[in-house]
């Protein structure tokens, strides 16, 4: 049995972030980190946490609860 799950110490970058670590978020389990990433790979980096709405799963509540654990951090370009 798994226990409380324990938010990530510094906020979470929505444009980097791995499935492992966005699991730390709560309310995030397996597939909704995997539609985090799919999102992110389909439309480009996240421009702000708002964005999160748009995927299925992640309603205003739950976005509640993980906003003070995330963060948009520049789009760096990719590099070749």
């Amino acid at each position: 049995m798994q226990g409380k799950k324990k938010p990530p110490a510094q906020p979470l970058d929505l444009n980097s972030a791995t499935s492992e670590e966005l699991q730390q978020l709560p309310g995030i389990g397996p597939s909704a980190a995997q539609a985090i990433i799919d999102f992110r790979t389909k439309g480009g980096p996240f421009r702000r946490v708002e964005d999160l709405l748009a995927i299925r799963g992640i309603s205003q509540r739950k976005l509640n609860a993980i906003r003070p654990y995330v963060t948009v951090g520049v789009a760096k370009p990719a590099t070749p």
